[in-house]
């Protein structure tokens, strides 16, 4: 693996945990570890050609959604579930 290659997979990363974090509720900060590690491999896969763009990121892994691993869409099942919760309880 080369240098370039690795500094693109590390911003890979690093642009997916900050996507996962915006759309994730400010108490679950733990949870973005978990989305990262589940759902890392699937970044890459599907959405590699949106970095740096975190929103371009975000709606390719939703595009994406049903091609994701299992652990990767529970993941994102997850975190909608908190958000709706929280959202329904902000009223």
């Amino acid at each position: 693996m080369t240098f370039t290659s690795k500094f693109r997979q590390a911003g890979l990363v690093l642009a997916f945990a900050v996507a996962v974090s915006a759309m994730s509720s400010t108490e679950s900060f733990a949870y973005s570890a978990e989305a990262q590690a589940m759902c890392t491999g699937d970044a890459f896969k599907f959405c590699s050609s949106e970095i740096p763009n975190i929103p371009a990121i975000t709606a390719c892994m939703f595009k994406h959604k049903a091609q994701l691993s299992t652990g990767c869409r529970a993941v994102m099942n997850k975190d909608l579930a908190a958000k709706s919760k929280k959202v329904a309880t902000d009223d």
